[in-house]
């Protein structure tokens, strides 16, 4: 994911500098149903060393509060070209009986296993009517809340910069107005997390979100 990350960043000025320029900026929010499925921690237990190694059957629960938002900026360089970034606020829940099996009375990332890409955006200006469908992809970071408390008294609450991150994006937008559209889309993201626990701790995991959004977009 590195090696990708590195292509796409040295690629990216010479797509946009090969892309007409067009007056159009578009601001998207969103939020919606985002699950994660199972992944695997590994790393080492804080205060003794210990391995740790859990298979973690992810929650989402998206409407819980914090709930599970997004914000996207697109500047659309052509009539079917963008570039932009976006910030999606993502979370994963431990379910009770694996977080305790592995040692832990919370394991989560709910102030956000916060995801922050540049991205590229493809739509097909009002193929069928007023609906425009658009794919997307994006390269970025993952900046995780951590939020860990071990059964030996080790607790850790804070941000970090967890790992490489990406995005791809497949929807429709409507429009409501010249300025307004609403749209719904399919969300996947996969990161790499290396995070660090008090205790001279850590977890490491790739945690994959899948999400169907709803939202609102204004042209400007």
């Amino acid at each position: 994911m590195y090696r990708l990350f590195a292509t796409a960043t040295a690629l990216a000025p010479l797509l946009a500098l090969s892309t007409p320029a067009a007056a159009e900026m578009e601001l998207s929010l969103y939020s919606g149903v985002q699950t994660s499925p199972h992944s695997r921690i590994s790393g080492d237990y804080p205060g003794t060393g210990a391995e740790i190694d859990a298979l973690i059957g992810w929650e989402g629960r998206s409407t819980d509060a914090p709930p599970y938002y997004g914000v996207r900026g697109t500047w659309w360089r052509s009539e079917r070209l963008g570039f932009g970034i976006e910030f999606t606020h993502t979370k994963v829940y431990a379910p009770d009986d694996e977080k305790e099996d592995a040692g832990f009375e919370d394991l989560e990332f709910t102030d956000g296993l916060n995801i922050l890409t540049a991205n590229a955006m493809y739509r097909w200006p009002d193929q069928w009517g007023s609906v425009t469908p658009y794919v997307g992809g994006g390269l970025g970071i993952s900046l995780p809340h951590v939020d860990v408390d071990t059964t030996t008294g080790f607790d850790t609450y804070e941000l970090q910069v967890g790992g490489p991150a990406m995005r791809l994006t497949a929807g429709a937008s409507y429009d409501l107005t010249e300025r307004l559209a609403v749209f719904g889309e399919y969300q996947f993201t996969a990161s790499d997390n290396e995070v660090e626990l008090e205790g001279d701790g850590k977890i490491e995991s790739t945690i994959i979100t899948n999400a169907v959004n709803i939202g609102l977009s204004l042209k400007f």
